[in-house]
Parts: structure tokens; C-alpha cells; sequence
């Protein structure tokens, strides 16, 4: 009972977002204003629709707050992080949530033409393979239930 993991171009497809994005020449107070909007933790950052970096709450606290910067005359490029691990859409949950771990991040975008066509976070990644193992067990438990002993009559 093999099951084949879903990929993270079907995971996008079941729960469609809009990738949420600010520019890099845009105030790091415009990006908090936008997470805070839409009620997100990391942003992407777009030049001409090429992914230039991602924003998340972590690079303003330590870059920003620790550092003592004034979050309306920073830029977003300033802080952003710019060394990005993306996956493609062919990459399964199981390939998506041990480069999350390794790497230690939440968000993921999917990245298919050079282009962004949406961002996994881990929890869209973990729901689904929970959704999957819960069916495995099913089936399983289904399976356990028909099986039956013949003893072949009295002792």
C-alpha cells in the first residue's frame, strides 16, 4: 500500500493563495504593515516578478529592532534575506518538509519558469502528509479487520 506523496504543485492547487510580495525599494515599514494586513509572517520580494528575496518577521526583529534601525527608513532590501531555497512544483510534501527542516525555515516558495507560483509554509506541508499518513492508517485498519484465521473446524 505504497501511496504516492502529493506534489507541491497539487497542494497549491487544493488551498490557491495569492503570493503576497513587496518590492525592495519599499520601507521595511510598508512590509510589516502588509504582513500585519494580511496576517502573515514572511513576505516575498519581487524586482520586475523575479524573486529577489524573502522578508520574514525574524529578519526585521534581528536587523532591524536588535540592530537599533528605524523600521520607516530601512529598506527591504537592506535586511532581506537573499540566499533563498525554493522547490519546484514536482517537489513532494515529503522532499518539501526535510529541506524545511534541514534548512530550518517555515515558508517555501514554488518557483516553476523562473517564476513564483505560490509559497508552501509548513504547515500546509504537514497538514497534508498528516492527511495522508490518517489514510494510510485507514486503509490499513480496514485491511486488519478482513483478515481472518481458518482453524479448520473443532479441536
Amino acid at each position: 500500500m505504497n501511496k504516492k506523496r502529493k506534489t507541491a504543485r497539487q497542494i497549491l492547487s487544493e488551498k490557491p493563495r495569492d503570493v503576497i510580495s513587496i518590492g525592495p525599494n519599499d520601507s521595511v515599514l510598508t512590509a510589516l504593515r502588509l504582513m500585519a494586513e494580511k496576517d502573515i509572517s514572511t513576505v516575498l520580494v519581487l524586482q520586475d516578478d523575479n524573486l529577489a528575496g524573502i522578508l520574514s518577521q525574524r529578519d526585521y526583529a534581528r536587523k532591524v529592532e536588535l540592530a537599533g534601525r528605524n523600521a520607516s527608513d530601512t529598506k527591504v532590501c537592506e535586511i532581506m534575506t537573499t540566499q533563498i531555497v525554493y522547490v519546484t512544483p514536482e517537489h513532494t510534501c515529503e522532499q518539501c518538509l526535510a529541506l524545511m527542516h534541514a534548512r530550518r525555515i517555515r515558508h517555501l516558495p514554488v518557483i516553476e519558469s523562473q517564476r513564483v507560483i505560490g509559497v508552501l509554509s509548513n504547515n500546509d506541508v504537514l497538514e497534508e502528509l498528516i492527511l495522508e499518513d490518517e489514510h494510510l492508517i485507514k486503509g490499513f485498519e480496514h485491511d486488519m479487520l478482513n483478515l481472518t484465521i481458518d482453524t479448520g473446524g473443532c479441536y
